[in-house]
């Protein structure tokens, strides 16, 4: 047989070869760091970030520093949270115009039959709300009563108006008549756990 037949076979790479064997693991090693890349993002999906899960958890309020008429913003799941300590003239003021509300006794509202009286508190003098306009989205501002605002009357008891829209809300969140929102502002679950202490996002029922 013809030796020139025979198929030649293919030279083995030279081990000894420096410049051959540095571009071999370098070419490893890139499509190992490719593999890891495409991984690292599909594992860290399944796990929920700390925000992520603290946009769920409860939120302790101090209310030791909260003057009478005073009003404290906090965040829960992202939103902005009211507490409003009124005074004995506030929670007054919160009776006589029923027949001006849209819902004065809360009855499209799911709360909880603590929170089912004109104040829509579990303690009269604190009011806590989430503080996100029924209509649109959009944050309304306190007003005071008395106040010369020229978007409320003469005699405003005082309330919550929506600059958006013109909504206006009164001391215990419930919405005026004839106005854009179409519901109360939403009551957060909620709990004391103690004389100055406020939990949001639980209730003792939990």
């Amino acid at each position: 047989m013809n030796d020139t037949t025979l198929p030649r076979a293919l030279p083995l790479p030279d081990a000894a070869d420096p410049e051959r064997r540095t571009w071999l693991l370098a070419a490893g090693a890139a499509g190992g760091a490719a593999a890891v890349g495409t991984a690292v993002p599909l594992v860290s999906s399944f796990a929920p970030s700390e925000r992520a899960k603290a946009m769920g958890a409860a939120v302790e309020v101090d209310l030791a520093d909260l003057a009478p008429g005073g009003l404290k913003t906090v965040e829960w799941r992202g939103k902005p949270v009211w507490i409003q300590r009124r005074t004995p003239e506030m929670i007054a003021a919160l009776a006589g115009y029923e027949a001006e509300l849209a819902d004065p006794a809360s009855t499209r509202d799911e709360l909880p039959p603590a929170l089912r009286n004109p104040g829509r508190s579990l303690q009269p003098e604190i009011f806590v709300a989430i503080g996100i306009c029924t209509h649109l989205g959009c944050s309304p501002t306190a007003v005071a009563a008395g106040s010369s605002h020229p978007s409320v009357g003469a005699d405003w008891p005082g309330g919550f108006f929506c600059p958006c829209h013109g909504s206006t809300f009164d001391l215990a969140g419930r919405v005026y008549k004839n106005k854009p929102a179409p519901t109360n502002l939403e009551i957060p679950p909620h709990r004391f756990v103690g004389a100055t202490r406020l939990v949001i996002g639980e209730t003792d029922a939990a």
